[in-house]
């Protein structure tokens, strides 16, 4: 009998305990669909025989690729591709009871740092047979929560989740801890110490791009903020403050700038900055793309960068070394990050504890032109 399910059809089969939900995936591992779309009953021993492995080497392959070698599993596709067969997963997936997606929910998708990040994520989980749910909540706490859903209803199997906060609504008769699904912490952090987390140390970095421009004679420094309530930005004030006060400077509320990690903030608080009758003489942004709203702004006002004010960044986007001037920043592992996220987040849908839930991966100062010393 040749049959044909939608996704919808399959996830409510794989949510069955019953016999018959267990009959139908052990007819349907051995399903394949060829290239005109047709459904056959035949495929996994013509596989292992082409590709001279066993059966049980085919499954794994495609069902648990970490459970063999890449150069084996590479030719048991090629042999799958010369046969003209490719593996009906949502049939694989009536058995494992897993949807082979995991969801990433993140505040900006179009974000160039995040971009960075999704790639590293969308890397290791291809590698290792799954595909990446993008949610794009631009900010919204409902929208963070809809797509957390997606783990329930089966949609996915796992959260990588770039937000500060936890999309499930804790405690008396209601969730614990101990009821959410697989879940990692990438750039943010909930504040749920039982989350991996996968990050740089803000405070750090941020100190450290506050003492470079205190080392070039900068003592009037403004900062340009993103989203106050994520933790990645009140680390980062943290630092900018802790490294004022270690220099014996003041950091007056006048010359922090509560903005968003965007160029339309950083053009309206450069705005606002330039408003000022004591003007600063470094502003540090707390995103490259803020960076570059300032810089804008600053030459569409009449000012030189560095020569009238020096300009830093953070997180090192691509094209932050094309700016005009190229900019002096903080380095992020963006794609490192993602990757971690990933193989964190896979390992624990495997059951696989990591042996540590914090991971804080290296920063870097990178001084190129948009900073210089005074005289």
């Amino acid at each position: 009998m040749n049959i044909r399910w939608s996704k919808r059809s399959a996830w409510l089969l794989a949510g069955r305990e019953g016999e018959t939900a267990r009959k139908l995936s052990d007819r349907a591992l051995l399903q394949f669909t060829n290239k005109s779309g047709v459904m056959l009953k035949v495929g996994i021993k013509e596989i292992a025989a082409r590709a001279e492995v066993s059966i049980a080497t085919v499954s794994h392959a495609f069902r648990n690729p970490g459970r063999v070698s890449d150069a084996t599993r590479k030719k048991v596709l090629e042999a799958a591709k010369a046969l003209g067969y490719t593996p009906n997963n949502l049939a694989v997936n009536l058995r494992t009871a897993k949807s082979g997606n995991i969801v990433a929910i993140i505040p900006d998708v179009a974000d160039s740092h995040n971009s960075g990040v999704i790639k590293g994520i969308e890397k290791i989980a291809h590698s290792r047979g799954y595909s990446v749910l993008l949610g794009d909540t631009q900010g919204s706490e409902q929208r963070e929560r809809e797509f957390a859903n997606m783990v329930s209803s089966r949609q996915a199997d796992g959260i990588i989740l770039m937000s500060h906060r936890l999309p499930f609504a804790l405690g008396k008769n209601l969730l614990k801890i101990e009821d959410l699904p697989p879940l990692v912490n990438g750039s943010e952090f909930t504040g749920h110490e039982e989350f991996p987390l996968v990050a740089i140390d803000d405070v750090q970095a941020a100190m450290d791009a506050t003492s470079h421009l205190i080392d070039y004679g900068h003592k009037d420094i403004a900062v340009i903020t993103g989203d106050i309530n994520s933790t990645s930005c009140r680390n980062r004030l943290a630092g900018f403050k802790g490294a004022m006060a270690r220099a014996g400077l003041k950091a007056p509320e006048r010359l922090i700038n509560y903005s968003s990690y965007s160029l339309e903030g950083g053009e309206t608080a450069t705005r606002q900055i330039l408003l000022q009758k004591n003007r600063p003489t470094a502003i540090f942004c707390f995103s490259d793309e803020i960076a570059l709203g300032c810089m804008y702004t600053l030459r569409q006002s009449g000012f030189s960068v560095p020569d009238d004010i020096s300009v830093i960044g953070f997180d090192n986007i691509a094209f932050a070394r094309y700016f005009a001037p190229p900019l002096t920043t903080i380095a992020q592992p963006t794609e490192e990050i993602g990757a971690m996220c990933a193989t964190l987040l896979l390992d624990l849908i495997d059951g696989k504890k990591p042996e540590k839930n914090r991971h804080i991966l290296p920063h870097k100062l990178l001084v190129r032109e948009s900073t210089r010393r005074l005289n």
